[in-house]
């Protein structure tokens, strides 16, 4: 049976995190030390200690769910994975745990993904919103219909699940036509800007220029990235779909969908939450696959 490790994105963040693999590893507590170095700011006690508050800001969030997610894999992967994959920012963690980025270098490019995102954030009045019992296709005609404005998809999570991302005034548009187009509801999220857009453009160039500089090895796996929905090994081709995953949807439907395909049977989901255990079971049958989310007891 092939296996597949997959790594969440942001929003999967509790205080406390990380907090039983730091007592329990001491490679863990060394990974937790380099963090705090590389950020500057001691990230390790804002996970453990902190405040919701202080986990939800971006340059904080974002860092603080790749340092679980990694220690989490650390401590509870028991084989080599077949196949790995990231939702958004996941990406970053599944890279390191098929060895095609070392831990420093990956907390460093996520470090300038969060700020510059921030900073993206910050230049015209975005949000998110799900969109919830409606198929991907019908959503995405709906949006095509919204010219004089930005609003897209941008995750495709599971059937019936989409979220879609904008200025606020397109997502304000868009969730009046799904509304008396058969969506049974949209949902306006708690994010700090349109994430998965073309307004992540800034962030995009940015965050370019990080990954450019940074090498790459050969992984021992293929990585499922969120820009193609597709099995990739060659370095290149990883770095340019990382890229361009800031302003493109992540296709996690499709992306597990072709994992399915490609032979995979056992998803471990490894990070805080189970958003994507829950999202697996959703778009494959249980009675295809097994689905395990790794609690660190």
């Amino acid at each position: 049976m092939k296996t597949a490790y997959v790594f969440p994105g942001q929003g999967a963040q509790f205080v406390g995190m990380g907090l039983k693999e730091f007592e329990t590893s001491q490679e863990a507590r060394a990974l937790f030390h380099e963090a705090d170095e590389i950020l500057g700011f001691k990230i390790s006690e804002i996970m453990f200690r902190g405040t919701m508050e202080d986990l939800t800001q971006t340059q904080v969030t974002q860092p603080a769910i790749f340092i679980h997610s990694v220690v989490s894999a650390m401590v509870g992967a028991q084989k080599k994975p077949d196949a790995v994959a990231g939702h958004s920012l996941g990406e970053f963690s599944s890279l390191v745990f098929n060895q095609s980025l070392n831990f420093s270098d990956a907390l460093s490019l996520v470090k300038i993904r969060a700020i510059s995102m921030q900073k993206a954030c910050n230049v015209v009045p975005s949000t998110m919103a799900a969109v919830l019992g409606i198929s991907d296709e019908e959503v995405d005609n709906i949006l095509t219909q919204i010219s004089d404005d930005i609003v897209v998809s941008a995750n495709y999570n599971c059937p019936g699940q989409l979220v879609i991302s904008g200025t606020v005034s397109g997502i304000e548009k868009a969730t009046e036509l799904l509304k008396t187009q058969g969506a049974k509801r949209v949902l306006p999220l708690k994010v700090g800007g349109a994430f998965h857009s073309p307004l992540m453009k800034p962030a995009e160039e940015e965050l370019k220029k990080a990954i450019n500089a940074v090498s790459f090895s050969q992984p021992i796996c293929p990585i499922y990235q969120n820009f193609t929905a597709q099995a990739h090994i060659d370095a290149d081709e990883i770095k340019h779909n990382l890229i361009q995953q800031l302003t493109a949807p992540v296709k996690w439907t499709q992306s597990i969908r072709q994992m399915h395909q490609d032979g995979i049977q056992d998803f471990v989901e490894f990070g805080p939450g189970n958003v994507l255990s829950n999202l697996i079971t959703k778009i494959i049958s249980t009675d295809d696959i097994t689905v395990t989310k790794f609690e660190l007891s």
